[in-house]
């Protein structure tokens, strides 16, 4: 797989010709399961002043919040008795959040049962990476967003672009399962970069992968841009299963908030995993990233994990059951 022939798949393949390649990788290399995860948005504080995202410091319409242990712990459990075992602690680039209070985090979940845990906090310096995978961190999502570098730069100011790729190096050599993938639809942005994206996580060989819609925020820089299309992000799903057979794919929830009644298509077209927001629901409305962050119906608890599991069972596929690790090989004892 190469740039050339990512570009040509997007490009020429025919959308139902290209949505049913993809479900057979899918199918042949992932099998029929479709696994469940848990997301808690545990802060929506940031530091960063991303020109895409609700959450962006220079925002200061909105209300920011940290949840608990004691709150994060509870939400863990609840997913936990719903037989979903992997939990994503997701947050800003919170720099009021020490690095040993998500360590703490990690440890309280996992001592909760057979849990494997996510982190998608941003970016770490080496030590603090490794510190909470000593913790227990299993998995890290850190998407590079894009990889066209003048875009890069001028979505997140004050950012830089070789250090999300350290971290990303960095993630791997500690023995996380690593994640990362980009938008769909940035302003500037072409099929070329997005074929440049897909391939960016085809070198890093990766155990996850995510593409998702922009949507812009009305808060945002961005706010008067045109979205990502719902149909250009389902593509670029498909593609990238083509593209990376051997990796977890999910349900974006931006991809999920553009076709809010639509989680099968995506599920046909390459994905084999499901999100399911057990944010406490008094700050759901707070961990405002675009607007109309996936429906409200999907978005309360064990409800959210309930809906999500008919839907799986009205297409005939299999709920995934246990953590639902790295369809490849991958080292999780690396300790120091």
């Amino acid at each position: 797989m190469n740039e050339e022939k990512i570009l040509n798949i997007l490009r020429n393949t025919p959308d139902e010709e290209l949505f049913a390649e993809a479900d057979a990788v899918r199918s042949q290399t992932c099998g029929d399961e479709v696994y469940i995860r848990a997301i808690i948005e545990f802060s929506n504080y940031c530091r960063c002043a991303c020109e895409y995202c609700g959450l962006n410091v220079k925002n200061d319409e909105l209300s920011r919040y940290r949840m608990t242990l004691e709150q994060v712990i509870k939400a863990s459990r609840e997913a936990f008795d719903e037989n979903v075992q992997t939990i994503v602690l997701q947050s800003g680039e919170d720099a009021g959040i020490k690095t040993d209070e998500i360590c703490q985090m990690v440890e309280s979940i996992k001592r909760i049962g057979d849990i494997a845990v996510t982190l998608s906090c941003g970016e770490y310096p080496y030590e603090d990476y490794r510190l909470m995978r000593n913790a227990g961190a299993d998995r890290y999502l850190l998407k590079i967003e894009t990889v066209n570098r003048e875009i890069y730069h001028k979505l997140r100011p004050g950012c830089r672009f070789e250090n999300r790729v350290r971290c990303l190096h960095d993630l791997s050599e500690l023995g996380y399962q690593v994640g990362s993938g980009s938008l769909v639809g940035l302003p500037g942005q072409t099929l070329e970069d997005i074929a440049d994206d897909i391939m960016f996580c085809v070198n890093l060989d990766l155990e996850m992968a995510t593409f998702s819609p922009f949507i812009p925020h009305p808060k945002t820089p961005l706010g008067d841009e045109p979205g990502g299309s719902w149909l250009l992000g389902l593509r670029v799903l498909a593609t990238a299963r083509i593209a990376l057979p051997a990796v977890h794919i999910p349900v974006s929830t931006a991809l999920a908030s553009v076709s809010p009644d639509d989680y099968m298509s995506p599920l046909n077209a390459g994905a084999n995993v499901v999100m399911a927001d057990v944010t406490p629901y008094e700050f759901v409305k707070y961990y405002d990233i675009y607007p109309g962050k996936a429906p409200i119906g999907f978005r309360k608890g064990r409800d959210s994990i309930s809906r999500l599991k008919k839907i799986i069972e009205s297409m005939g596929r299999p709920i995934g059951i246990g953590r639902g690790d790295a369809l490849k090989k991958k080292s999780t004892d690396y300790f120091l």
